[in-house]
């Protein structure tokens, strides 16, 4: 089954990336853009016979690796 995890800096953390990305933008005219933040998408196929048994699968794998739960949230398709 496969499982989508969403990987975003939670609200309130510096998104370095996400400024330098927007200062870029503006640099080529696209000055409308208020903020913008970078994130990161990981697909995972895993083994389950159910969907609620692949979410908690993925919900242990971004506790344990695929997120920082001190700077990140995460959520799972």
């Amino acid at each position: 089954m496969k499982v989508r995890v969403l990987v975003r800096l939670k609200p309130g953390i510096l998104d370095v990336q996400g400024t330098s990305v927007k200062r870029a933008l503006a640099g080529l005219g696209f000055d409308d853009v208020t903020d913008l933040r970078i994130g990161k998408v990981i697909e995972v196929d895993v083994e389950a016979t159910t969907a609620a048994g692949a979410r908690q699968r993925a919900d242990e794998m971004c506790r344990r690796l695929l997120a920082n739960p001190v700077l990140e949230d995460y959520t799972i398709e």
